[in-house]
């Protein structure tokens, strides 16, 4: 499997900048081998790709959309915690909030988003266990977040 990066640029993606904390919190967390992801939401160029609900404003492939962008933003402030993407050894888990109506239930398929991005960057290591969570509503009106946790390849000592 290429490099990370260099398999985004083949996808015609771009690694956007790492999206600042809107609050008390940081966007990274290194613990160990692993590396605990706060949430992202779909900012593209600082604005929301989308807002509102699936099931009600936002469709299913917009909904895969969002994913898509919580997870180059996730990639982005896990970049900016460990430097190089090259290091990663799995996605271990990943958490997809999605605000729908109370009738909507295809979350799986918005989640698959992230979770076919992650497969495309890092093969099957990109396969995390995953959970799709419907709620009533995210932070910005944002119909989608993503929450990742990483483990990372231990150094060589040698």
């Amino acid at each position: 499997m290429s490099h990370p990066e260099r398999r985004l640029e083949e996808l015609g993606l771009t690694l956007p900048e790492a999206v600042s904390p809107a609050g008390t919190y940081v966007s990274a967390v290194r613990s160990g081998d692993h590396v605990y992801l706060s949430g992202q939401v779909p900012l593209r160029d600082g604005q929301l790709i989308a807002a509102g609900r699936l099931g009600d404003t936002v469709s299913v492939e917009l909904g895969y959309e969002c994913a898509r962008q919580c997870a180059l933003n996730s990639l982005a402030a896990l970049k900016a915690e460990i430097g190089d993407l090259a290091v990663v050894a799995r996605v271990v888990k990943a958490l997809v909030f999605v605000a729908a109506t109370v009738d909507f239930s295809e979350h799986p398929k918005v989640g698959n988003g992230a979770s076919d991005l992650l497969c495309e960057l890092f093969g099957d290591a990109g396969r995390p266990a995953r959970s799709a969570v419907g709620v009533s509503s995210l932070p910005l009106n944002s119909p989608v977040e993503l929450e990742l946790v990483v483990e990372l390849r231990r150094p060589e000592h040698g």
